[in-house]
């Protein structure tokens, strides 16, 4: 999703690329603290950061967005039984990235690679305020997944002016007939391809269905 604009991908290659040069020189340097690692060092944490804090800028204002949108699509899935909200979460952005990196610099040198940056960021997701990655059911957590990915592409069509089609795999194996029925509603009105291994809910009725058995379609 970052990679909607143009500069957001050269963020990108940019990051992997002064990552990969940051831990090639903590590798070689096993260890040890000299100046001439330290001077290079100092180069590098300066283009890390700034490339970082604008990429992270980018998520940000992306996971604004992303958000709500997503909040709203799971209350539309779960009848209002459900909120979401996404928080990013990371180590550094209190004092800036330059700071981060100089105050894990002696562990880095000890690991060998880079211990704080974007490259360790996370999303953490939240339903009702509890993780859901520990407190949400199974149905809950696909229709979280399934709001991410209708919000995600609401977005795209929003900024690129383009509509992409929607592809849902095993859509239907963890929600009930109610969530199905809403889940069909909420997808866009050009083209969606759904797959699924059980039957299709009742009140749901697809445009066209193709069935695939024994390697035969038909």
């Amino acid at each position: 999703m970052v990679d909607l604009q143009p500069r957001n991908q050269a963020l990108r290659a940019d990051l992997d690329r002064i990552l990969r040069q940051r831990n090639t020189l903590l590798k070689q340097a096993r260890g040890r603290s000299t100046p001439k690692v330290n001077d290079t060092l100092d180069v590098w944490d300066a283009k890390l950061s700034e490339v970082g804090e604008a990429l992270t800028a980018a998520r940000m204002e992306l996971l604004a967005v992303l958000g709500p949108e997503a909040n709203q699509l799971l209350e539309m899935l779960t009848g209002g039984r459900s909120g979401l909200t996404l928080t990013y979460v990371d180590e550094w952005t209190s004092n800036g990235l330059a700071a981060a990196l100089r105050q894990v610099r002696p562990e880095d040198l000890r690991r060998g690679l880079s211990t704080v940056g974007p490259h360790r960021d996370e999303v953490r997701i939240e339903v009702d305020d509890l993780p859901a990655r520990t407190h949400a059911s199974q149905g809950e957590q696909r229709s979280v997944a399934l709001a991410l990915r209708l919000a995600g592409h609401r977005i795209v069509v929003d900024r690129t002016e383009t509509d992409p089609v929607v592809l849902l795999d095993d859509v239907f194996s963890e929600l009930d007939d109610d969530r199905s029925r809403a889940l069909v509603d909420l997808l866009p009105t050009t083209q969606a391809i759904l797959t699924t291994a059980s039957a299709v809910p009742a009140g749901v009725a697809p445009g066209t269905v193709l069935r695939l058995s024994d390697g035969t379609l038909g």
